[in-house]
């Protein structure tokens, strides 16, 4: 369950986001995707999605991190990301970079649903860092 705090602050700055834009071909697009993090310091960062050929562009939680990791900060208390279709869980490779920034974000909550939050480290049990 949800704890009562600033989630639905996170989700609607995610959902702020996701505003598709057309890129060079058809296949290629940004803003899919709309990603919301608290750092630890409180602060909000976001991020969005960039789709290119060739597996070159990078997911929204990417961008949010890169943003948080800009201003100094590494540690993730909660992060969301959106699409049209409602919240999505991080992919492994998002997970996996989450915990590479710092280990501390074992802990970060992730909401994976309107009404499910688990910690990363759900997400990636039997890490190879924490061996």
């Amino acid at each position: 369950m949800i704890p009562s705090n600033n989630f639905g602050q996170l989700i609607a700055e995610a959902q702020k986001l996701v505003k598709p834009v057309a890129l060079a071909r058809p296949s290629e697009d940004a803003g899919t995707v709309g990603c919301a993090l608290q750092a630890q310091d409180g602060q909000i960062h976001t991020g969005i999605c960039i789709d290119l050929a060739c597996g070159i562009g990078f997911c929204a939680e990417a961008s949010a991190i890169v943003n948080m990791i800009k201003e100094g900060e590494t540690v993730i208390d909660y992060i969301v990301a959106v699409s049209k279709r409602g919240i999505i869980p991080p992919c492994g490779r998002c997970r996996e970079m989450m915990v590479q920034v710092s280990e501390q974000n074992y802990k970060t909550l992730v909401i994976v649903s309107e009404t499910e939050v688990v910690p990363v480290s759900e997400l990636l049990p039997r890490h190879w860092l924490s061996q």
